[in-house]
């Protein structure tokens, strides 16, 4: 027995992985050639479609994510997730976008639309280190979970292991007080010095025998062996299995939650009531629904950027295939529904704030719940999700070493020689990923990180199918000074000791339940965590959007924690637009033949045959605009297209799902607050 492991738990993960790699060895007959390695061949139907679309999108960080922040905010929580079931009926135009491209990555769109091998070879750079953070993320979600379910009996804690786990049960004593009465000033200094050290990860609710660096290098290894072997045909037979174990996944936690506090009616016993309401208040520290359309916005500018898309969309046989997918992605919704409510069971398992780590909630969850067997079940479902995930970014970032990095410097390599070296890379991208999550943070950075590192392209991408005036100095614009009003500035602010020991940027406000939160930065923590009069210092991510609004009048103190974050949401989606306009309308036009193919093409229907392919090319080579006339606004640089009849039937019935799918959620809800 391995900690909380049975051996028949680690029969079923060992059973899971022997599957995967098998399944990867038999699907490399078909990786010959790149379009193979990479797409399958453009020949992957709906249900394919439906299976890669499902495990990308349900990945399990964010399973563990959303149950963490529902422990932590209630139901308002499950938005950094949920918002994601208004994205559906934009993805049903999307996909088809992807697909009538008809190009192998993201990257070689600068090239076709600009003529740019430098913005290409820059965007393929960029994502190839974005993607450290997108693997490490899932990582960070595997080792979470696996380190709660392995952990240190009492007898086998160090000195410095009980002094860790003393003092937090001591803090969480002392806040309990601090609800009931005003503590005495001893006490309350005790208190703030045990949260400064909280705050600084020196405190835990239980010890862990997992070794994160042993393990990452291990899952890395396990990841990478079917991915390498397969490509994109292994990770879509894979899919399949993986899918069912996602679903088992999210399911096994609510019968056995529930059986656990006493039925679905002690829900409201045990869980506070302003927990039910999913369209929260801000000013109670919560998700409200001005917070909910700024991270719809994040998301569907930074969803554009996403590398993988083009390996996704792009390896359907044909338009309608690629639309399929969005069935996929509905499935997720359904998913987002039952890790909400285990995080409502956690709040009635543990008590709200009875968890030294929030971020741990899914893990200690499953340790207290699931027994031999169950357990291994989880792990599997884990494993399967963040592979799902990891096989499509690795896919993609590989392809474009490939295509946009390595042949820029050695044009002539062979297909077979193309493929070896996307091997490579995904082993060397995978091994990235697993240092990223040795360097990772709590979820809400992470997740803050997932949200908004593709804005800067992701704007250029939409743009880039929809304004005709859009130019390579914009984009140029926009990205360098995007990426460092957003990613890196903020991300290095704490690094440089003037601005991390600034008083006046290191400032405090209290939360709506009392607590101490940086108003600019993420954590503010005193220099000697046993001095409280030591000064303080700033550490995490700093808000350089609400920095920046706050110079224009914008009172960021004065604020709760959501609603900064929403300020900063809003500012992040806003403003690469204002500078890709700005930008291309101050400089030269792209060339007006290169565009007007461009146009041509994406107006083109993808043919069902490779001749009637073929033909329908040649045809928008010699006539580009001959499907002007389906342009909703004729006289304008505009390439919205007026709908046809799939269109808009495909719409409506998207928003008709996403909207019964929200009145489930809140009938769940009301029924479960009694």
């Amino acid at each position: 027995m391995l900690g909380s492991l049975h051996p028949l738990d680690i029969f079923i993960v060992v059973a899971y992985l022997a599957a995967v790699v098998y399944i990867g060895k038999r699907a490399g007959a078909a990786t010959k050639n790149e379009e193979g390695f990479f797409l399958a061949g453009r020949k992957l139907g709906k249900l394919y479609q439906f299976f890669l679309n499902f495990g990308n999108a349900t990945e399990p960080q964010g399973a563990v994510s959303t149950a963490s922040f529902v422990y932590q905010q209630g139901a308002p929580g499950a938005w950094l997730s949920f918002q994601t079931v208004f994205m559906n009926p934009y993805f049903w135009f999307m996909n088809v976008w992807f697909r009538r491209v008809r190009l192998t990555t993201l990257a070689d769109l600068f090239e076709n639309r600009y003529a740019s091998k430098k913005l290409s070879l820059f965007y393929a750079i960029f994502q190839i280190l974005v993607a450290c953070v997108f693997l490490g993320f899932g990582n960070v979600t595997a080792y979470k979970i696996a380190s709660s379910l392995v952990v240190k009996q009492e007898v086998q804690w160090t000195a410095a292991d009980r002094a860790s786990v003393e003092g937090y049960r001591e803090m969480k004593a002392l806040e309990k007080q601090s609800a009931a009465a005003p503590l005495a000033a001893p006490e309350q200094a005790k208190l703030d010095t045990l949260r400064d050290r909280n705050t600084r990860g020196e405190l835990h609710s239980y010890i862990t025998v997992l070794n994160d660096v042993l393990f990452y290098a291990v899952f890395t290894v396990i990841v990478g062996a079917y991915i390498v072997m397969g490509g994109m045909a292994a990770a879509a037979v894979n899919e399949g299995l993986q899918s069912i174990l996602i679903i088992v996944f999210s399911l096994l936690l609510i019968p056995t939650g529930l059986a656990a506090i006493g039925g679905w009616h002690a829900l409201a016993e045990k869980v506070p009531a302003r927990m039910f309401d999913l369209f929260g208040s801000a000013n109670s520290g919560q998700f409200s629904v001005i917070s909910l359309c700024g991270i719809l916005l994040v998301s569907i500018v930074q969803n554009a950027g996403l590398s993988h898309n083009m390996g996704i969309c792009g390896s359907a046989k044909n338009e309608f295939a690629a639309r399929s997918g969005v069935t996929g992605t509905y499935l997720k919704r359904f998913m987002i529904i039952l890790w909400s409510f285990a995080g409502l069971i956690a709040v009635a398992v543990f008590g709200a704030g009875g968890l030294a780590d929030p971020d741990a909630t899914w893990g200690a969850l499953s340790n207290k719940l699931l027994g031999p067997g169950l357990i291994g079940l989880m792990l599997a479902g884990v494993l399967a999700g963040t592979m799902s995930t990891l096989a499509a970014k690795a896919l993609a970032i590989s392809s474009l070493f490939v295509r946009n990095v390595y042949r820029q410097v050695w044009p002539d390599i062979t297909q077979a020689q193309g493929v070896y070296y996307a091997r490579c890379t995904i082993v060397v991208v995978l091994a990235l990923g697993a240092l990223s999550a040795w360097l990772m943070g709590d979820f809400l950075s992470i997740v803050n990180i997932v949200l908004t590192v593709n804005i800067p392209f992701g704007a250029c991408v939409l743009l880039s199918y929809f304004w005709r005036r859009l130019n390579a100095p914009g984009v140029w614009a926009c990205v360098v000074l995007s990426t460092l009003i957003i990613i890196v500035i903020p991300w290095t602010a704490a690094k440089i000791p003037a601005l991390r020991d600034n008083q006046a940027l290191a400032q405090t406000s209290l939360t709506p339940e009392g607590r101490p939160a940086g108003v600019f930065f993420a954590t503010v923590v005193h220099a000697d965590a046993r001095n409280l009069a030591s000064p303080v210092v700033g550490g995490g991510r700093f808000n350089l959007e609400c920095w920046l609004l706050s110079k224009a009048g914008f009172d960021a103190a004065g604020r709760s924690p959501s609603q900064r974050l929403t300020a900063q949401f809003y500012f992040d989606g806003i403003f690469p637009f204002v500078v890709l306009i700005l930008g291309s309308l101050l400089t030269r036009p792209t060339d007006p033949a290169r565009v007007a193919q461009f146009y041509g093409k994406m107006k083109t229907p993808v043919g069902e045959t490779p001749e009637l392919e073929a033909a329908a090319m040649e045809e928008t080579r010699r006539n580009p605009a001959r499907f002007d006339h389906t342009k909703l606004l004729p006289a304008s640089n505009w390439e919205f297209c007026k709908w046809d009849r799939v269109d808009t039937i495909g719409f409506l019935v998207c928003s008709a799902l996403s909207g019964a799918i929200v009145g489930l959620f809140v009938f769940l809800l009301k029924l479960a607050s009694g």
